[in-house]
């Protein structure tokens, strides 16, 4: 019976995680988003970005109440191992891990998204958006990694990199 409240706790906790992740990374490189993908991120995360931000203004041009309420809602998922008998700084600890999990599944999701609209539709209502979100992460790469017959493979790159850096994080909390 638990394994099957973890399932409905981290299926609504991802789902709310992504939308407060997406909310910060569209204000942090200054995206604004077609009306259907602001008005479903917003009114998802507004219940929680709006009290936060009372406390925690933001600084920077940074929407920081939208990442510390992502942290927030992962920290609250992972409270139900609690219920397992572990620790508090165990669990601390898994909520960071996942935290960064999240961030790197998250731009690997907006990557994968980008190849299929290349292949599927380059001209979808939703692909220049989703190419404003991964052109941060892919501008570095295209300086250095060259067009192979006018194929752009820094997209394969950039995933390529992504997993290694989720490795190196499961490495990194391998000794919790």
């Amino acid at each position: 019976m638990l394994s099957i409240l973890k399932l409905i706790v981290d299926a609504i906790a991802t789902l709310l995680g992504a939308a407060l992740l997406l909310r910060f990374w569209m204000q942090a490189i200054r995206v604004r988003p077609p009306s259907s993908v602001a008005q479903f991120t917003f009114q998802l995360s507004d219940w929680l970005v709006r009290p936060l931000r009372r406390i925690v203004p933001g600084v920077g041009g940074y929407d920081w109440a939208s990442l510390i309420g992502a942290f927030l809602i992962v920290l609250a998922a992972s409270s139900i191992y609690f219920l397992n008998g572990w620790p508090g700084p165990a669990v601390l600890l898994m909520a960071c891990q996942r935290f960064l999990e999240w961030i790197l599944y998250g731009f690997m999701a907006l990557l994968v998204i980008e190849a299929i609209f290349s292949w599927v539709n380059p001209h979808a209502p939703l692909a220049p958006f989703v190419r404003a979100l991964n052109e941060p992460i892919l501008r570095p790469l295209r300086r250095v990694v060259p067009l192979v017959g006018n194929l752009d493979l820094s997209l394969l790159v950039a995933l390529i990199l992504l997993q290694i850096a989720q490795l190196l994080l499961g490495m990194a909390f391998a000794g919790r």
